[in-house]
């Protein structure tokens, strides 16, 4: 593409021919307002929000979808502009319902910024809201009735996720993105990856708010008050405080845990990297028996919920080891529980997790030891956030604390966790020394870092070549999983994470309409790693000690009974439809 001038609000800029127009207004620091406009989504023009004035157009063009030309010459901020976008948000306003104050969305809704800039008031006739209500998923409730027809869900769900859930229905003021014939979400191929509710401007899809409910055990307190924090959360949570993306902020989460009245405070990196001894030793079994290959990673539950009820087949494949949450709560009703002498019951765990399927996770019959739920409940980074304001805790004047011992010491290997890629190198790290009983020489595998849709590598262990992939999005995944099916491509270990960037993008994870958030959080995830004394997960000192004198081996039988999980055939339990 070549150079070319354009002239905006009378100044002269030069650009590049091709790009869109509002990607080039916002690298310029122009405000726009938009809706329907994300920026891991195909831009559609549907709001309406985002029109500008183009000389010898007639009419106003949605700069989202106007392609730049030489000697373009446009009008952000005349009176046309700005009356076509009040009237097109008080036409949104008329048929959106006046619940600010008690909406989960409250204080984080687009909509709610846009009307309170632009001072739109009801100027229209109020039209019939739709009232669609689902909570049939443990993970994201659906309130249409206060859908703005962005199709953010809808597009997300099919060119990110490639599952395509829902469908925008109806038309006009009726629209809505809705499932087939209305089957609850739940009852559909939803992974309850959450990528709906994080890309949803208003509240009309959010995460299940678990966080009350955590609130009332934290102030009833009758039980032991224990709390685990995912790797992803601690570069995303300060961006709900105003912090830029990839803002490294431990000290300061552990400090606001602290204050709202945790007992213990553990580290989910620290199950990470127990998960990668028992996954790592897992491969090592495989790699000496021959097989089955390839051996597929099991700590993203929207992962796991696709290949239940899509990819069936491939259930022997994937790891029997529990997910770091799931293995952080099989310990603390364990092993910590004998530790501290309480029962299992008498413990009330907490998993602050940058996902929202991890809600689906802890509710899994797999997930009951010693007769009780392993996880009581789970919150994400973004309702952690509202209990800290709610308790109006002051999040940056507070002290770095630090997690509690046992279950708080990490690797940098478990801190990968968070970022796609990262498991296939922690596991690596491990598998390597495992079977040659020698020091890896590079410990950074660079081929499957970065947010490349597909990675392939190939890794050589005592003079034998093993191939490697790693997949984020479900709809890589499905990509990369056909190859296999159809016999196009043979893997030894296979990592897939469901969210774009895996879980720093997760669906608990802030909003934000930054293209670079994830690279930040990322480089931030990989910062931590750097930084960390140990970088092996089986060199963890923690880890060593929990083997010496509580599961004996990687592998062993206790390590089988509380560790690892089984997986189970859905595909004809629910109503797979995808709607086209």
């Amino acid at each position: 593409m070549g150079r070319i001038k354009i002239f905006v609000d009378g100044k002269e800029y030069e650009t590049e021919e091709g790009k869109t127009l509002l990607d080039f207004l916002k690298e310029k620091g122009f405000y726009i307002p938009t809706l329907c406009y994300h920026p891991l989504l195909e831009p559609v023009g549907s709001c309406r929000l985002c029109v500008v004035e183009v000389e010898g157009m007639k009419n106003l063009q949605t700069s989202c979808t106007l392609k730049l030309k030489d000697g373009m010459k446009i009008s952000t901020k005349s009176e046309r502009v700005q009356r076509a976008v009040k009237t097109a948000l008080a036409l949104i306003r008329s048929t959106h319902p006046d619940d600010c104050q008690t909406c989960d969305a409250n204080g984080s809704c687009e909509l709610q910024d846009l009307l309170y800039r632009y001072n739109v008031e009801n100027i229209y006739p109020e039209k019939e809201i739709l009232d669609l209500y689902d909570d049939s998923s443990p993970a994201i409730i659906r309130d249409i009735s206060k859908c703005v027809k962005c199709s953010r869900c809808v597009r997300v769900c099919d060119e990110i996720q490639g599952t395509s859930v829902y469908s925008m229905m109806e038309r006009g003021y009726r629209t809505y993105p809705g499932t087939f014939m209305d089957t609850p979400v739940y009852d559909t191929l939803c992974t309850s990856c959450g990528q709906c509710s994080v890309v949803c401007p208003v509240g009309a899809i959010v995460e299940v708010q678990d966080w009350r409910r955590v609130l009332e055990e934290l102030d009833k307190h009758d039980k032991v008050m224990v709390v685990q924090t995912a790797p992803a959360v601690r570069v995303a949570i300060a961006e709900e405080f105003g912090a830029e993306p990839g803002t490294i902020s431990i000290g300061k989460m552990v400090a606001a845990l602290r204050k709202l009245g945790f007992d213990y405070i553990f580290d989910t990196n620290f199950s990470a990297d127990l998960t990668i001894v028992e996954e790592g030793h897992e491969l090592v079994e495989r790699i000496k028996n021959g097989g089955p290959f390839p051996l597929l990673t099991s700590c993203c539950p929207a992962w796991i919920n696709m290949a239940e009820k899509e990819y069936p087949d491939f259930l022997e494949n994937i790891s029997s080891a529990k997910s770091p949450q799931g293995m952080m709560g099989a310990v603390v009703k364990t092993y910590f529980a004998q530790k501290i002498g309480k029962k299992p019951e008498d413990i009330f765990l907490v998993s602050v997790m940058p996902c929202t399927a991890k809600k689906d996770e802890a509710l899994r019959k797999q997930q009951i030891v010693n007769g009780v739920r392993a996880i009581d409940a789970v919150i994400t980074t973004r309702e952690l956030a509202k209990l800290i304001k709610i308790k109006q805790i002051p999040f940056f004047s507070l002290e770095d604390d630090q997690h509690d011992d046992p279950l708080g010491e990490s690797t940098g290997a478990a801190a990968l966790f968070g970022v796609t890629g990262g498991v296939m190198e922690a596991a690596l790290r491990t598998a390597y020394e495992v079977l040659t009983g020698e020091t890896l020489p590079k410990i950074v595998f660079e081929d499957v870092r970065g947010l490349e849709g597909i990675k392939e590598a190939e890794v050589e262990i005592n003079g034998q070549k093993y191939r490697v992939a790693v997949a984020h999005t479900l709809g890589n995944a499905r990509k990369l999983l056909e190859k296999v099916r159809k016999g196009e491509a043979e893997y030894h270990f296979i990592e897939i994470m469901a969210c774009p960037g895996g879980c720093i993008g997760g669906g608990g994870q802030p909003r934000s309409l930054d293209p670079d958030v994830l690279v930040k959080r990322a480089n931030a995830i990989y910062t931590i790693d750097e930084m960390k004394k140990i970088r092996k997960s089986h060199e963890n000192p923690s880890i060593k000690k929990l083997y010496e004198v509580f599961l004996e081996k990687p592998l062993s039988h206790i390590a089988h009974e509380i560790l690892h999980t089984t997986y189970e055939d859905r595909s004809k339990q629910f109503k797979l439809v995808k709607v086209s």
